[in-house]
């Protein structure tokens, strides 16, 4: 009786005080982003210590509040602080206050906004991921500088199933390569700055100009149909708050460069510009030599300003500015073997000594517009240049070994020096906007303007035998120059220009709760035009004029010494092609180009997508677009196939139909569907008849991939696409999920080396089918949170398998095909750039202190081997070796306007290993002691050293 009496009397009081008191509730929504439910606000009643956050549907309560009148403050890292006054609570009653935050100042009546700033947290993205209608992993400008990644390649490299290689900027996403992905920004198409690759390279975007980095791995309509492993879209910048500024400065050192007596290229300036473009390359020869120069202390640096400001026009209207501005080089040297295999042992050099200068300028401002809350502008405008100069001393010691050469003395001491520059400069322009009508209808737009100029500017390449003679200090014995071909000493010269338009629009139209449509139009055209120039030294005499001084070879190639008239000089000029009209010799003489080709890409598509909200748990995401793909090439190459036009030209409409589900297992868990069609175009340095011939690999295109000569065979792959993913979001900032994934690629393209005496290696349709098969899994976990709920101890780390395998098949020339290949007994083999194993983890330390902020990072990844080209013949495959990162960042915030920021990168420094399988050598042949491993021959293999750096940044 005296328990019932107590729960009685406690029943009561309880009653008494809820009648005595009132609640509050309410729910948060973002303007930012089409009024979308806003997690983890605070909020709280200003003057006491009540309060609580909205959860993920953007709810809130705050229970027993005394009667009375209150100011109710809403606050969320990234938004602007709202302040409600005057809010009247009554016993017993509910009181409901609705709010909305957003990134810009609005001046109501009841509304007093104290700041604003740009929306780009972590925990706001999970929010995005986990109501967003297809499968994708974001990463925020938060995390971002939490973690210290410095630029988006290594950004997209913390998402599962995704890999990037130290030192390179190769991004593969579910094991498929750069062939299989799309990039933009702003969902506008991104152009390549790399004729080798279809993708820009993302490590040219620095943290400092992106809000925002989303993967896309299921399919929507909203995306061209070549899409395959994913689409990466950067979104820029945006700022909205009040005026700043901020300026840093860094520095640091590579391991392996500190100490070295650095040399660059002769022409090229510390910024990585070079200034001769219009200068004819035939007078940059006669006017310049080959010899590399010395440079400063190999010491890195770094440099970013950056600012913002917002204007408040009227009540509704807000006009923004951001930009910036940053410039950062790099030092490495690069030390280790090389080695060129055909068929056989080619070329060998046991030392390598390269050393390689990497520079990126980046520029980017964006003016952004806020008609009122319901129309939105925003123009951006970036601009990079990506520059590469690299010296090479191919054949340190004297040991280097060529097949072909003619020298008796030992194993001829061959050796090659290779000097050659990289400038990629893009220019990206922007319009896009949104608009709201009624609440029923909306409209997305976006035109943007690529432009594209990727330059090799006089590459030098010098051929010597006897090499061990120069190490001598014997005066009588020198080396001499190697000229099996007149290109063995030669300058080479070669321009990319592109051009790119593209745009979409998208309407949408909300029929009702339950069902949302979509419709739109997305297009692209771009144009390619490449040229190259290439003059050899023809030594007239090699035997009479030995190479007496290898660091002065510039005496030799001086103008003077050029045999005009004939007979009076020690060399001369030879070209492939005379110049247009003339008949004359092809010596001595400016040429108009040695290859050329242009190629045209065409892709108009409309689409058309249905949200169906079943229920409060099921949504299914229909969708079919049509695409009418049109590519063509027109190519002018020297020794072509005598049965090739010289060019490919195809058409196809082509239907993708898709299908997204998504059913919410409770209010904090989803499962995901989505099945899609998809295809993979060519790129046109894959059907492009050109090869590249670097040191000790030569690359080209097969224009077979936009079909025969004849006009038959297969022009793109056809892709389905399958996906199914559980995601769990425990709390504020933390994810659990498991996917499972299938793709079947019909007429894939993969890089083949050849079995003959060039060892080209070329683009081949290699068998009617693929199959991709994988598992991922994602955890994000806070160990440790503060009082705000706030992570002070958070651990993250992604696994993904994947499985490849596509059956193989003879291309023959007696089928009509342009180039043949053959895989011998072999009848399966995995997908180029597929590596089975990618993992990635990071553990972040962040306490906070009253006026001092450290963060602490430590990230690991790693993928496994993976196959840089199919063997054909009976020869094995290329592969790169599997490759562990480690990198350590720790940030270091002094009050509001101090950062003091170290970093470690490449801990771990291991090898970077291209190999050869299956080769047949014998390690006891004393020419490849070293290279050969179980039959296995070591093409290429460095280390990149361990790059240790300071910044200081001030903000303003």
């Amino acid at each position: 009786m005296k328990q019932l009496y107590i729960a009685f009397i406690l029943l009561y009081t309880g009653s008494v005080l809820a009648q005595s008191t009132g609640s509050i509730v309410g729910k948060l929504s973002d303007k930012e982003m089409s009024n979308e439910p806003l997690a983890f606000a605070n909020v709280i009643l200003k003057g006491t210590l009540k309060g609580t956050t909205s959860d993920f549907d953007g709810l809130y309560e705050i229970t027993n509040v005394s009667p009375g009148t209150y100011t109710i403050v809403f606050t969320f890292l990234g938004y602007e602080t709202l302040e409600i006054p005057d809010v009247v609570v009554d016993a017993g009653k509910v009181t409901e206050i609705n709010a909305a935050l957003g990134a810009g100042s609005v001046s109501l009546n009841e509304v007093v906004i104290t700041t604003s700033v740009a929306k780009d947290s972590e925990v706001a993205l999970l929010l995005d991921q986990k109501k967003a209608i297809q499968i994708k992993e974001s990463i925020s400008a938060e995390a971002l500088t939490r973690k210290g990644i410095d630029d988006a390649a290594a950004a997209v490299a913390q998402i599962s199933g995704i890999s990037k290689q130290q030192g390179s900027s190769d991004v593969y996403v579910r094991g498929l390569g750069d062939r299989y992905q799309n990039t933009t920004m702003n969902g506008l198409s991104l152009p390549s700055t790399d004729v080798n690759k279809k993708n820009i390279d993302l490590d040219l975007f620095s943290s400092s100009i992106i809000e925002n980095i989303a993967v896309s791995k299921a399919y929507t309509p909203f995306f061209y149909g070549d899409f395959a492993a994913g689409n990466v879209n950067i979104d820029s910048k945006e700022y909205t708050g009040n005026g700043f500024l901020n300026v840093s400065l860094g520095s640091g050192v590579n391991s392996n460069a500190a100490g070295t007596e650095f040399v660059t290229s002769e022409g090229t300036s510390f910024f990585g510009f070079y200034n001769r473009y219009d200068n004819d390359p035939f007078a940059i020869i006669l006017s310049h030599g080959v010899d590399p120069e010395a440079a400063p202390d190999p010491t890195n640096i770094s440099g970013t300003i950056e600012g913002g400001y917002s204007l408040n026009i009227n009540e509704e209207s807000r006009l923004s500015f951001f930009g910036m501005a940053s410039f950062s080089n790099g030092y490495e040297f690069l030390e280790g073997p090389a080695l060129d295999f055909t068929n056989d042992i080619k070329v060998r050099f046991p030392l390598v000594n390269e050393y390689a200068y990497s520079t990126t300028t980046t520029a980017m401002g964006n003016i952004t517009y806020r008609i009122d809350k319901d129309h939105k502008l925003k123009f951006t405008s970036l601009f990079v240049n990506s520059a590469r100069d690299a010296v090479g001393y191919y054949g340190i010691g004297g040991n280097g070994f060529n097949r072909d050469g003619f020298s008796n003395n030992g194993d001829g001491g061959y050796f090659q020096l290779n000097v050659q520059f990289n400038q990629d400069m893009i220019f990206v322009n922007q319009l896009n906007g949104a608009h709201t009508f009624n609440d029923d209808w909306s409209l997305d737009w976006g035109i943007g303007f690529n432009k594209v100029f990727s330059d090799e500017p006089d590459r030098k390449r010098i051929s010597l035998e006897d090499y061990q003679f120069a190490l001598d200090d014997d005066p009588s014995t020198n080396p001499i120059f190697y000229d099996n071909i007149a290109f063995d000493n030669q300058r080479f010269f070669q321009s990319i220009e592109d051009d790119e338009l593209s745009s979409y629009i998208t309407l949408n139209k909300k029929v009702s709760e339950e069902v949302t449509f979509n419709f739109g139009y997305n297009g692209r055209r771009k144009e390619r035009r490449f040229n190259n120039w290439r003059y050899g030294y023809q030594i007239v005499d090699k035997n009479a004029n030995p190479v007496t001084d290898v660091n002065n070879l510039d005496d030799f190639f001086n103008v003077s010494n050029i045999n005009i008239p004939s007979g009076s000089g020690l060399w001369d000029l030879f070209i492939v092609r005379n110049p247009q009209g003339l008949d004359i010799g092809l010596q001595n003489r400016p040429q108009i180009y040695e290859n050329t080709y242009k190629g045209n890409l065409d892709v108009h598509a409309a689409y058309v997508t249905a949200e169906l909200n079943l229920s409060d748990k099921w949504l299914l995401i229909p969708g079919f677009r049509i695409e009418a793909y049109q590519q063509g090439i027109v190519y002018d190459v020297i020794n072509p196939v005598p049965t090739d036009p010289g060019f490919r030209q195809a058409y196809e409409n082509i239907y993708l139909p898709s299908l997204n589900v998504k059913y919410a297992l409770n209010e904090d868990a989803n499962l995901r569907f989505s099945f899609s069609k998809t295809a993979s175009f060519p790129e046109f340095k894959e059907s492009a008849n050109f090869v590249y011939e670097g040191v000790t690999q030569r690359v080209g295109g097969n224009p077979d991939l936009l079909g025969k000569p004849d006009g038959t065979g297969p022009i793109f792959s056809e892709i389905y696409n399958y996906d199914l993913k559980y995601e769990w979001f425990p709390n504020r900032g933390e994810l659990i999920s498991v996917a499972a994934f299938a793709k079947t690629i019909n007429d894939p393209v993969n890089r083949v080396v050849a079995t003959d005496a060039t060892g080209n290696q070329r683009y081949f349709r290699t068998g009617d089918q693929a199959k991709v098969y994988g598992v991922e899994v994602e955890l994000r976990k806070n160990i440790i949170n503060d009082s705000d709920e706030n992570a002070v101890l958070s651990f993250g780390a992604n696994a993904a398998y994947t499985h490849t395998e596509q059956d193989l098949k003879t291309v023959s020339t007696t089928d009509g095909f342009t180039f043949g290949t053959s895989f011998a007994d072999r009848t399966t083999e995995e997908l180029e750039g597929a590596s089975p194993f990618i993992l990635n983890a990071d553990i972040n330390f962040s306490p906070g202190f009253e006026n001092y902020k450290p963060v602490a990072t430590l990230a690991y990844s790693y993928f496994s081997d993976r196959i840089y080209a199919i063997g054909s013949g009976n020869l094995g495959n290329m592969v790169e070796k599997a490759v562990p990162t480690l990198n350590f960042v720790w940030t270091n915030s002094f009050g509001e306007h101090f950062e003091a920021n170290l970093s470690a990168q490449n801990l771990l420094d291991p090898d970077i290993s291209l190999i050869r399988e299956n080769t047949g050598v014998e390690d006891t042949n004393p020419l490849v002691q070293g290279f050969v491993k179980d039959g296995d021959v070591t093409l290429r293999e460095f280390k990149r050293g361990i790059n240790v750096g300071l910044t200081l940044k001030y903000k303003f």
